[in-house]
């Protein structure tokens, strides 16, 4: 599926902000099952490359203004050729040891709820293990949005029962590191009810390490692995290290934050 992406984020600051400094995880992954045609990110009408891939291979780009801004426009775009792989990555080059992603972080520290619901899905083969737990959590939690924030941990999630796709995310990855299986937090694009065409957004999912097979993607919140809909951008031990904009303002200002995302099914 060739999918068409334009990713509009604005900051506007008042007063002015007297510098800006932002770092841009915007750029799509490229492994065999995503193939990026073609891609351009701007702030402010300038355009921003790429300066490192990390350890996981997610691309990262600086933007600074040492004047006064008082709005920071960053538009990403392009082209992305996706292909079903059940939710497998292949092909990705990374060199980060799937072990680094056992470590437990404030969004996902595990009470004995989230130890609970982890024990309950265990079975015999860390594949097994992985899709029994996306059920369980799924089962746990109801998708309803506007309940949860971004500081909403996974054992307060889990404990009320309610959230949105990134607490799913969270106690996936919660409960599959207290099995000590290896897990991670995706933050990307998706195409929702793409025969219609009628919604679009940003979104969260999951990774798990099956030993054998690699990193394998679970949308917790769809109840499905990540399929020709799904655009993965990038990373991290949590949404709170991972998110695709982050940066550090100078002066006291109030940030006035608005976006929008819009995908369509390109023609082949």
């Amino acid at each position: 599926m060739r999918l068409t992406i334009r990713h509009l984020t604005r900051y506007d600051y008042a007063p002015p902000a007297a510098g800006l400094a932002m770092r841009l995880r915007l750029f799509p992954s490229r492994f065999a099952s995503q193939t990026v045609e073609d891609w351009a990110v701007h702030v402010n009408g300038e355009p921003v490359s790429p300066s490192l891939h990390d350890g996981c291979g997610v691309a990262e780009g600086l933007w600074t203004a040492a004047e006064p801004v008082s709005a920071a426009e960053v538009i990403a775009e392009g082209t992305v050729l996706r292909a079903e792989d059940a939710g497998i990555l292949r092909g990705l080059k990374e060199r980060t040891p799937p072990e680094v992603f056992l470590r437990e972080t404030e969004l996902t520290k595990p009470d004995d709820a989230i130890r609970a619901l982890a024990e309950s899905a265990r079975q015999d083969a860390p594949l097994d293990t992985l899709h029994a737990l996306a059920g369980a959590v799924r089962d746990a939690i109801d998708y309803r949005p506007e309940t949860t924030d971004m500081a909403t941990s996974a054992a307060a999630a889990l404990s009320q029962g309610a959230g949105v796709c990134q607490d799913h995310a969270h106690v996936f990855v919660a409960a599959a590191r207290c099995l000590d299986l290896p897990a991670r937090y995706v933050a990307g694009y998706y195409l929702a009810g793409a025969e219609e065409g009628a919604l679009t957004q940003t979104h969260g999912w999951a990774e798990g390490y099956a030993a054998g097979l690699g990193w394998v993607g679970f949308d917790v919140a769809n109840r499905t692995c990540p399929t020709r809909e799904h655009v993965r951008v990038a990373v991290s031990l949590d949404a709170g290290r991972g998110g695709l904009i982050s940066g550090a303002v100078s002066g006291q200002v109030e940030e006035t934050l608005s976006a929008s995302v819009a995908i369509t099914q390109a023609q082949q």
